[in-house]
């Protein structure tokens, strides 16, 4: 077993790493920009050392200088997380040609599976169900338009290279073709370094459904069910939860089994997820498969009882994993929500600044955090602006939802716009409730689900208004004002005033 990791990432999956090296006695190695100096990451790891300036490029993607972090340090092996570095097989051989050990699939699976259009190609060839649409990435403006003839509308341009709604956009008629062809391409250059895009046929109504595998060096290959993650808004998933509402026993199985031929048609190992997409029908089709651990493993763990990322590392260092598919029994409801620096009423606008106040995620039975942030930090704009993933468990689902609007609820984070608002919204949408829901919801119920709180009632705004005079009569210092952010807060400041008075 490694005694020494490097983690080639930052935020809450760095925070998390660095828990599960800890747990095994490992010692944790956190890289760091000059943003991130006084981040949750750097503070939490034995080891911190500075690799640049805060653009990705020269820090978190800087190849070269983290391999050298690595070996300068006498790390063993490097976790890239998800995200940066994380399905970049020149990372992967760099790493494997320093003598260290890449914590994740070979170099040459992340490089099959990373072209979508290749790995179409051989899921086509293993029998594994794929979406209508090329094989190849559009070379030309002439040839987009003769494939187009060929699958017709609607369908989708996608990024060849990428994933994360990076490079992607949805086609409804020829006069969108050309101006969404050139805007995929130049998306797609921007986040990989790659132009090349390719067609899908778009699936009515379609559900997004993943499923997790884990390969060891040894020839196992096991799926740790599913993860329904159709609460999606620009492609981009915002809520994640197993098991999917919408599967049958037939339906998973049958596609966890297709996940593990996916994987062994490859020769993956480590942890991996296999995306489909399902129709109305329950017909699946192959999407991708994402070379690295997901945003969303949290859900997967709570039904499961299994450390992903201690498995990862496990593997890594070459352990057979002592589960059969047999042993692997989900059990319960898990729900994730990730929470964002983003303002929900200004079309989820990056919400950039310091976090003056923090109460994390309630605590109790069945409930997790993964976050990166604490109170005092200032949230940069270079990077994603995921700082924390809530994470409930219930028997039942209804008891999975229950605590996970408790939690929101109590939830506080002032300084920046955050989508906690927004989460309460969806929690209480009775089509969720239902389970009855696509990766349309948030675009069919955008109106409600992104509209304002709305006004007060008038009575609670002349309170508002009394008590903030009062406080002002008194002097009370500036950062002590009642603020509207929660309700929480409004509610005790009432509470208190009201005693005053009486």
């Amino acid at each position: 077993m490694f005694k020494k990791i490097l983690i080639a990432n930052r935020g809450e999956i760095a925070v998390r790493i660095i828990r599960a090296c800890r747990e095994m006695g490992i010692i944790p190695v956190a890289i760091f920009s000059e943003v991130d100096r006084c981040a949750l990451h750097v503070r939490l790891a034995e080891e911190a050392y500075f690799i640049g300036p805060p653009e990705p490029s020269a820090s978190y993607l800087n190849i070269e200088k983290i391999v050298q972090v690595a070996k300068d340090c006498q790390a063993e092996a490097i976790h890239p997380g998800y995200g940066f570095l994380a399905e970049n097989h020149d990372f992967a051989k760099e790493v494997k040609r320093q003598g260290l050990v890449f914590i994740g699939p070979s170099a040459q699976s992340m490089e099959m599976m990373g072209k979508k259009t290749r790995a179409r190609q051989m899921m086509t060839e293993a029998g594994v169900p794929c979406i209508p649409g090329t094989l190849h990435p559009i070379q030309n403006e002439a040839e987009l338009y003769q494939e187009v003839q060929k699958i017709g509308y609607p369908l989708l341009l996608k990024a060849d290279a990428g994933g994360g709604g990076k490079g992607l956009r949805l086609v409804t008629t020829k006069n969108e073709l050309l101006s969404a062809y050139r805007l995929a391409c130049s998306e797609a250059k921007a986040s990989f370094g790659d132009p090349a895009v390719y067609l899908e046929k778009y699936i009515d109504n379609p559900h997004h459904i993943e499923i997790q595998i884990l390969a060891d060096h040894h020839g196992q290959t096991i799926y740790l069910g599913e993860r329904e993650c159709s609460i999606q808004r620009r492609f981009q998933k915002v809520l994640e939860e197993t098991p999917s509402p919408f599967l049958d026993e037939e339906t998973r199985k049958r596609m966890g089994e297709a996940a593990v031929r996916a994987a062994q048609v490859v020769g993956y190992t480590n942890a991996g997820t296999v995306e489909f997409v399902v129709d109305e029908q329950k017909n699946f089709y192959f999407l991708e498969m994402n070379t690295r651990l997901q945003v969303e493993h949290p859900v997967t763990e709570m039904v499961t009882g299994i450390d992903l990322v201690k498995a990862q590392i496990k593997i890594a260092a070459g352990e057979k994993f002592p589960w059969s598919q047999e042993d692997i029994r989900p059990y319960g409801h898990s729900i994730q929500c990730r929470i964002y620096a983003e303002d929900p009423d200004q079309d989820f606008l990056p919400s950039p600044g310091k976090i003056t106040h923090l109460r994390p995620a309630g605590g109790g039975p069945g409930v997790r955090e993964d976050r990166g942030v604490d109170e005092g930090f200032e949230v940069p704009v270079e990077y994603d602006p995921l700082i924390s993933k809530v994470i409930t468990w219930g028997i039942i689902r209804e008891e999975a939802i229950a605590r996970m609007k408790r939690v929101v609820d109590e939830y506080q984070i002032c300084g920046i716009k955050t989508t906690i608002p927004f989460f309460r919204k969806i929690l209480n949408h009775p089509v969720f409730i239902q389970g009855n829901y696509n990766t349309h919801f948030i675009r069919q119920f955008e109106s409600t689900l992104l509209s304002p709180e709305g006004n007060l009632p008038e009575e609670i705004a002349l309170i508002a208004a009394g008590i903030a005079s009062y406080k002002e009569e008194r002097k009370v210092p500036a950062r002590e004002k009642f603020s509207l952010q929660s309700r929480w807060k409004f509610y005790g400041k009432l509470n208190q005033f009201t005693k005053r008075l009486s």
